[in-house]
Protein backbone atom coordinates (compact mmCIF):
# COMPACT_ATOMS: atom_id res chain seq x y z
CA UNK A 1 0.00 0.00 0.00
CA UNK A 2 1.03 3.18 -1.08
CA UNK A 3 2.32 5.55 1.42
CA UNK A 4 0.83 9.37 1.55
CA UNK A 5 1.89 12.36 3.06
CA UNK A 6 0.37 15.33 3.31
CA UNK A 7 -1.44 14.37 0.06
CA UNK A 8 1.45 13.60 -2.10
CA UNK A 9 1.71 9.56 -2.61
CA UNK A 10 5.14 7.89 -2.07
CA UNK A 11 4.74 5.41 -5.31
CA UNK A 12 5.23 1.99 -3.97
CA UNK A 13 7.54 0.63 -6.36
CA UNK A 14 10.64 -1.51 -6.17
CA UNK A 15 12.63 1.16 -7.67
CA UNK A 16 11.54 3.80 -4.41
CA UNK A 17 12.26 1.41 -2.06
CA UNK A 18 15.46 0.20 -3.63
CA UNK A 19 16.18 4.27 -3.16
CA UNK A 20 15.03 4.69 -0.18
CA UNK A 21 16.86 1.78 1.24
CA UNK A 22 19.86 3.07 -0.05
CA UNK A 23 19.63 6.72 1.10
CA UNK A 24 18.80 5.61 4.84
CA UNK A 25 21.96 3.33 4.34
CA UNK A 26 24.22 6.27 3.67
CA UNK A 27 23.31 9.20 5.04
CA UNK A 28 21.82 9.98 8.55
CA UNK A 29 18.54 10.80 10.10
CA UNK A 30 18.86 14.30 9.51
CA UNK A 31 20.02 14.22 5.44
CA UNK A 32 17.61 11.25 4.91
CA UNK A 33 14.70 13.29 6.77
CA UNK A 34 15.57 16.28 4.89
CA UNK A 35 15.68 14.32 1.53
CA UNK A 36 12.20 12.94 2.24
CA UNK A 37 11.31 16.45 2.68
CA UNK A 38 12.50 18.16 -0.24
CA UNK A 39 10.34 15.49 -2.92
CA UNK A 40 7.34 16.36 -0.33
CA UNK A 41 7.45 19.85 -0.25
CA UNK A 42 8.94 20.20 -4.36
CA UNK A 43 5.82 17.82 -5.71
CA UNK A 44 3.00 19.95 -3.52
CA UNK A 45 4.72 23.22 -5.20
CA UNK A 46 5.11 21.21 -8.60
CA UNK A 47 1.37 20.37 -8.44
CA UNK A 48 0.30 23.83 -7.17
CA UNK A 49 2.32 25.27 -10.60
CA UNK A 50 0.67 22.45 -12.84
CA UNK A 51 3.62 20.28 -13.11
CA UNK A 52 3.52 16.91 -14.66
CA UNK A 53 6.47 15.69 -12.79
CA UNK A 54 7.06 11.73 -12.79
CA UNK A 55 6.68 10.51 -9.27
CA UNK A 56 9.55 8.49 -9.22
CA UNK A 57 11.91 10.54 -10.87
CA UNK A 58 11.11 13.12 -8.35
CA UNK A 59 11.43 11.01 -5.49
CA UNK A 60 15.09 9.60 -6.07
CA UNK A 61 16.05 13.40 -6.93
CA UNK A 62 14.35 14.72 -3.78
CA UNK A 63 16.40 11.32 -1.75
CA UNK A 64 19.73 11.58 -4.04
CA UNK A 65 20.36 15.30 -3.83
CA UNK A 66 22.60 15.08 -0.79
CA UNK A 67 23.96 12.37 -0.88
CA UNK A 68 26.88 13.62 -2.01
CA UNK A 69 27.35 15.08 1.33
CA UNK A 70 27.91 11.07 2.69
CA UNK A 71 31.19 9.43 3.69
CA UNK A 72 30.03 7.01 1.17
CA UNK A 73 29.54 8.55 -1.93
CA UNK A 74 31.70 11.79 -1.21
CA UNK A 75 34.76 11.99 -3.82
CA UNK A 76 37.98 14.62 -2.68
CA UNK A 77 37.82 16.69 -6.04
CA UNK A 78 34.19 17.24 -6.97
CA UNK A 79 31.12 19.27 -5.76
CA UNK A 80 28.97 17.21 -3.55
CA UNK A 81 26.10 18.49 -6.06
CA UNK A 82 27.70 16.40 -8.55
CA UNK A 83 28.65 13.02 -6.59
CA UNK A 84 24.99 12.91 -5.76
CA UNK A 85 23.94 13.47 -9.44
CA UNK A 86 26.12 10.48 -10.57
CA UNK A 87 24.89 8.29 -7.79
CA UNK A 88 21.38 9.09 -8.70
CA UNK A 89 22.81 8.83 -12.85
CA UNK A 90 23.61 4.89 -12.22
CA UNK A 91 20.65 3.79 -9.67
CA UNK A 92 18.42 5.07 -12.62
CA UNK A 93 19.92 3.35 -15.40
CA UNK A 94 20.41 0.02 -13.54
CA UNK A 95 16.36 0.29 -12.74
CA UNK A 96 15.57 0.25 -16.28
CA UNK A 97 14.81 4.08 -16.60
CA UNK A 98 16.28 5.98 -20.00
CA UNK A 99 18.87 8.21 -20.06
CA UNK A 100 16.91 11.31 -20.78
CA UNK A 101 15.21 9.99 -17.22
CA UNK A 102 18.90 10.02 -15.78
CA UNK A 103 20.15 12.79 -17.44
CA UNK A 104 17.33 15.39 -16.10
CA UNK A 105 17.29 13.68 -12.77
CA UNK A 106 21.23 14.12 -13.08
CA UNK A 107 20.70 18.29 -13.62
CA UNK A 108 17.88 18.51 -10.74
CA UNK A 109 20.99 17.31 -8.53
CA UNK A 110 23.91 19.05 -10.25
CA UNK A 111 22.14 22.44 -10.55
CA UNK A 112 20.11 22.25 -6.80
CA UNK A 113 22.24 24.68 -5.55
CA UNK A 114 22.15 27.33 -8.44
CA UNK A 115 18.87 29.29 -8.53
CA UNK A 116 16.55 30.02 -11.24
CA UNK A 117 17.71 28.01 -13.82
CA UNK A 118 16.56 24.71 -12.70
CA UNK A 119 12.79 26.24 -13.35
CA UNK A 120 13.76 26.68 -16.89
CA UNK A 121 13.86 23.23 -17.59
CA UNK A 122 11.99 19.76 -17.11
CA UNK A 123 9.92 19.51 -14.46
CA UNK A 124 11.56 16.44 -12.85
CA UNK A 125 14.83 19.13 -12.78
CA UNK A 126 12.69 22.01 -11.29
CA UNK A 127 10.77 19.90 -8.72
CA UNK A 128 14.15 19.17 -6.90
CA UNK A 129 15.00 23.21 -6.16
CA UNK A 130 11.56 23.97 -5.63
CA UNK A 131 11.61 21.40 -2.32
CA UNK A 132 15.26 22.48 -1.27
CA UNK A 133 14.19 25.94 -1.50
CA UNK A 134 11.43 25.27 0.91
CA UNK A 135 13.07 23.37 3.34
CA UNK A 136 16.64 24.88 3.36
CA UNK A 137 15.99 28.99 2.83
CA UNK A 138 12.09 29.22 3.66
CA UNK A 139 11.52 30.00 0.27
CA UNK A 140 7.73 31.12 -0.57
CA UNK A 141 6.88 29.23 2.45
CA UNK A 142 3.45 30.80 2.44
CA UNK A 143 2.50 28.26 -0.31
CA UNK A 144 2.40 25.51 1.41
CA UNK A 145 -0.54 25.51 3.85
CA UNK A 146 -0.29 24.86 7.97
CA UNK A 147 -1.68 21.83 7.59
CA UNK A 148 0.25 20.13 4.44
CA UNK A 149 3.40 21.58 6.70
CA UNK A 150 2.24 20.10 9.59
CA UNK A 151 2.12 16.82 8.00
CA UNK A 152 4.74 16.28 6.46
CA UNK A 153 7.04 17.86 9.59
CA UNK A 154 5.00 14.98 11.84
CA UNK A 155 6.42 12.36 8.74
CA UNK A 156 9.44 14.07 8.95
CA UNK A 157 10.67 16.11 11.80
CA UNK A 158 13.22 18.71 11.48
CA UNK A 159 14.76 19.24 15.11
CA UNK A 160 17.28 22.25 14.98
CA UNK A 161 17.70 21.57 11.35
CA UNK A 162 18.84 24.93 10.54
CA UNK A 163 22.15 24.58 12.68
CA UNK A 164 22.60 20.49 11.60
CA UNK A 165 22.22 21.50 7.72
CA UNK A 166 24.44 23.67 7.91
CA UNK A 167 27.12 20.96 10.10
CA UNK A 168 26.07 18.60 7.75
CA UNK A 169 27.10 21.39 4.92
CA UNK A 170 30.30 22.15 6.09
CA UNK A 171 31.72 18.84 7.10
CA UNK A 172 30.82 17.22 3.28
CA UNK A 173 32.84 20.26 1.67
CA UNK A 174 35.36 21.56 4.44
CA UNK A 175 37.88 18.62 2.73
CA UNK A 176 37.70 19.85 -0.68
CA UNK A 177 37.19 23.38 -0.18
CA UNK A 178 38.53 24.35 -3.93
CA UNK A 179 35.07 23.03 -5.24
CA UNK A 180 32.82 25.66 -3.33
CA UNK A 181 34.25 28.65 -5.69
CA UNK A 182 31.54 30.15 -7.96
CA UNK A 183 28.50 28.57 -5.93
CA UNK A 184 27.08 29.90 -2.24
CA UNK A 185 28.77 26.71 -0.66
CA UNK A 186 31.74 28.96 0.07
CA UNK A 187 29.36 31.28 2.45
CA UNK A 188 29.18 27.53 4.59
CA UNK A 189 33.24 27.13 4.60
CA UNK A 190 34.09 31.03 5.33
CA UNK A 191 31.65 30.68 8.39
CA UNK A 192 32.79 28.01 10.15
CA UNK A 193 35.76 28.33 9.49
CA UNK A 194 37.83 32.01 9.81
CA UNK A 195 41.14 30.58 7.69
CA UNK A 196 39.31 29.89 4.62
CA UNK A 197 40.64 32.06 1.88
CA UNK A 198 37.68 32.82 -0.54
CA UNK A 199 38.85 32.44 -4.65
CA UNK A 200 38.03 35.92 -5.95
CA UNK A 201 36.91 35.52 -9.45
CA UNK A 202 37.85 39.53 -10.61
CA UNK A 203 41.20 38.57 -9.59
CA UNK A 204 41.29 35.36 -11.24
CA UNK A 205 40.10 37.68 -14.37
CA UNK A 206 42.74 40.31 -13.81
CA UNK A 207 45.82 37.71 -12.81
CA UNK A 208 45.45 34.95 -15.50
CA UNK A 209 47.53 33.99 -17.95
CA UNK A 210 46.55 36.28 -21.20
CA UNK A 211 48.88 39.19 -21.73
CA UNK A 212 47.29 42.68 -21.96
Amino acid sequence: MSEVVAGITIPDTELVASATKLVRDAADETLFNHSRRVFLWGSLKAAARGLDVDPELAYVGGLFHDLGLTSRYATKTRRFELDGAEAARTFLLEHGRSEEDARNVWLAIALHTTPEIPSYLAPETAVVTLGVETDVLGIDLHEITDAQRAEVVAAHPRPDFKNRILKAFYEGMADRPDTTFGTMNDDVLAHFDPSFQRKDFVEIIQNNAWPE
